[in-house]
């Protein structure tokens, strides 16, 4: 038998763990100690949980019996869930391993709705259960928790899925505008109010009905709030949802009297607030609109953009690109979504360690939102293994343009529009761009002339100092790279 100290003991040294992993994250250098912290912390967390809920534990004396309720003292339940714990992991490690870097955006999304879901079904099966002993008098308290974590948790849940299928091209990123629909949401939202006032108040078990109802309206919240979301913003939604998904764990940890679930639950949400709110700003949006709802219609709509004939472009094939980048001594690259669906980054990792060997100056510049997660771009640099000195993000590196021979875009489209300056009529007006147009030569490589995420043509694109060099990213690269040496 294990102490009962030896378990709170496990809790904080996670705490401690997930906050060192946070703090890891939040730089390229010192990412992959941060996910190794992430890694020991929940299997540690888990490991105890486990211990404790299977009667491992040694309680002091009186406590165990507010523990009563959850222990599994039957092997057979046990064994299940066990088979449970060992089914789920085996299952989540192969469907991880497996998972394309284009498809970790989809991937995070259908796990924010897993603990969206958890959330709803404890919520539920503890208010129906027995296994939490509340003292007396403090039914009122645990029925809000149990309240909050189903309400938080069926937003996240349906909204999760419906981001799911958006960043997977199951259904149309279009936004769905319906009238009056903030006043719809408001209406639901008191519904949810109203409905509260019967369950907090019920003695006993004997408002299961409220609860579910209750339920309902907020898987529909939750899927109308990201339905009238558009494609272009759904970076910021996802870091949302993220937020979403830790207050929901947070509200669980109250509701079953477990700090460290509190703590994670915690940490997981204010950290995706403040992301939310940092891409917000990256896009200038409103960080009050994402959580009404309703984020980027505006920017997804191609309503106010340019339609008419802007002139011709000047294309460029590989071997006059190739020269360019001879001639070039300031090299920026600006990766986008475009790089991450072709895989461009190995190839175009050894082109730029080429250039370095030559004695260029080769950088990255990186936007907040380029990609469709957030850092989505950096995490397919450091996978190539690109030197993290030469990953500057937009703030850093917009001032070097003017002195910069050489820009090459390779896949983005929306984060070097200029129209986000020059164009106050613009979908993307007032949005903070990556200023490639600023540069002596501006090459940007595309399959096509198609819009972005946003909806809107691009004028950079049609510059007397840009060059178009359609095709497939990791092809050209690989005929950039066999140029160079040759």
């Amino acid at each position: 038998m294990i102490p009962y100290g030896a378990i709170l003991g496990s809790y904080l040294v996670s705490a401690v763990l997930f906050i060192l992993s946070l703090g890891g994250l939040s730089h390229q250098k010192t990412s992959r100690r941060g996910n190794l912290y992430g890694i020991i912390g929940m299997a540690l967390a888990v490991g105890a949980t486990a211990l404790l809920i299977l009667g491992k534990v040694q309680f002091p004396e009186g406590l165990a019996e507010n523990f009563r309720g959850i222990l599994l003292d039957d092997p057979t339940t046990s064994t299940v869930f066990a088979a449970a714990i060992g089914i789920g992991a085996l299952i989540g490690s192969i469907l991880a391993a497996r998972v394309a870097m284009t498809s970790m955006p989809e991937l995070v999304a259908i796990l924010h709705s897993f603990v969206g879901l958890a959330a709803v079904l404890v919520g539920i099966s503890t208010y129906l259960g027995s296994g939490i002993k509340v003292p007396a008098g403090g039914e009122f308290v645990h029925n809000i928790e149990i309240y909050l974590a189903v309400f938080i948790g069926a937003i996240t849940f349906t909204g999760s899925i419906l981001a799911f299928l958006k960043l997977r091209g199951s259904v149309s990123g279009k936004p769905l505008t319906l009238p009056g629909r903030h006043l719809l949401n408001l209406l639901m939202v008191g519904g949810c109010v109203y409905l509260s006032l019967f369950f907090v108040f019920a003695e006993g078990h004997s408002a299961i009905e409220p609860l579910l109802w209750m339920t309902l309206i907020a898987c529909v919240i939750g899927f109308h709030m990201v339905a009238a979301i558009g494609g272009a913003d759904m970076p910021v939604v996802v870091s949302m949802l993220n937020s979403y998904s830790g207050w929901a764990a947070a509200a669980a940890g109250f509701m079953l009297k477990n700090d460290l679930l509190i703590v994670t639950g915690a940490l997981v949400g204010s950290s995706g607030a403040i992301l939310s709110y940092i891409m917000c700003r990256a896009m200038n949006r409103s960080f009050i609109s994402v959580i009404l709802g309703g984020f980027g219609t505006a920017g997804s709509v191609a309503v106010g953009s340019k339609t008419q004939d802007q002139g011709e472009v000047t294309t460029f094939d590989v071997d006059e690109t190739v020269e360019e980048m001879r001639e070039a001594s300031d090299i920026i690259i600006v990766p986008g979504y475009g790089m991450a669906v072709a895989q461009a980054q190995h190839s175009l990792s050894q082109v730029v360690n080429f250039l370095r060997d030559k004695g260029k100056t080769v950088r990255f510049g990186i936007h907040p939102v380029a990609g469709r997660l957030p850092g989505h771009m950096n995490v397919l640099l450091a996978e190539a293994n690109v030197d993290y000195n030469i990953v500057l993000e937009m703030d850093e590196i917009n001032k070097d343009f003017p002195d910069t021979d050489l820009v090459m875009v390779i896949g983005a489209n929306d984060i070097v529009n200029p129209d986000a300056l020059e164009d106050p009529t613009s979908p993307i007006a007032g949005m903070p761009v990556l200023e490639v147009w600023k540069s002596s030569t501006v090459v940007v490589m595309k399959r096509s002339m198609g819009t972005g995420y946003a909806g809107v043509q691009n004028p950079l694109f049609f510059k007397d100092n840009s060059r178009m060099l359609f095709g497939d990213a990791k092809e050209v690269v690989d005929q950039l790279l066999t140029g160079l040496r040759s």
